[in-house]
């Protein structure tokens, strides 16, 4: 069987600020598919581009899924809209959502309110959740805690070490891994990826954001997820083939593709 991907984490049809541009969107999942990614989650951060997402769900249906959610740095805007966006086709988890304490772009407080109401939203409508955490890990966990963790939880974009990675785990999340694993800077990262059950760990571009090395500094796109899976391989000493195989099926079974 040939190697194929999925691209856990992606924001197809970005440039710049506008919004998602439907002919970059259809290139991107074409280069994705001759690079072997064949199924791709494609993330939104606020209502118009959440929106974006189910369009491009609903031009590459089979192969495109779509999340719905609002960032953090976004979260002084307000969820007004998004519920509406969840019964959509396609549309497979609540988020990106979560705590961005680097950036601070929205009050603390009202980030935590936002991410609270989203995991409520994941909760109510049986979705998945996607989390963005950036230096907020303890808070990151007492909203998660109080909340409840959605049985089917992903940390995206993994950046924290084994101590951060156990603590996602005991809660049953998922964490997926990005091209950060291939940063020299990333051996943390590297030791939680080493330390991650097999059946706990996805991987995903960001794109347009965190090119793989050799990559780094230009624009990401799903087609270089293969780069990510083959760092991940690496970290956890095992072959790339059985990191695509393990999570394919992982994400084929957090989102509910199948």
């Amino acid at each position: 069987m040939p190697v194929r991907w999925i691209d856990d984490h992606c924001h197809l049809g970005w440039d710049g600020d506008g919004p998602a541009d439907p002919v970059l969107v259809d290139r991107m999942v074409d280069d994705a598919r001759g690079a072997g990614v064949d199924r791709l989650i494609t993330v939104g951060t606020d209502r118009a581009r959440s929106a974006d997402a189910v369009a491009a769900a609903a031009r590459h249906p089979g192969l495109v899924w779509a999340t719905v959610g609002l960032h953090p740095h976004d979260a002084k805007d307000g969820l007004a809209g998004l519920a509406d966006l969840l019964g959509e086709p396609g549309v497979v988890a609540v988020g990106e959502c979560g705590l961005d304490y680097h950036y601070d772009h929205s009050p603390r407080d009202v980030q935590r309110r936002a991410f609270a109401d989203q995991i409520g939203l994941a909760h109510e409508h049986d979705l998945a959740l996607v989390i963005h955490t950036r230096q907020a890990w303890d808070d990151t966990f007492a909203v998660l805690d109080a909340e409840g963790v959605p049985e089917r939880t992903v940390f995206h974009c993994f950046t924290g070490g084994p101590a951060e990675a156990e603590a996602c785990l005991e809660r049953g999340g998922h964490l997926s891994f990005s091209g950060i694993l291939t940063f020299k800077t990333a051996d943390d990262v590297r030791a939680a990826a080493a330390a991650c059950p097999f059946d706990r760990v996805l991987v995903e571009t960001d794109s347009p954001y965190l090119a793989p090395v050799p990559h780094r500094g230009r624009p990401n796109r799903p087609a270089l997820l293969p780069l990510v899976g083959a760092a991940l391989a690496a970290a956890m000493g095992t072959m790339v083939e059985a990191v695509a195989e393990v999570t394919w099926a992982t994400a084929s079974r957090v989102y509910r593709l199948d």
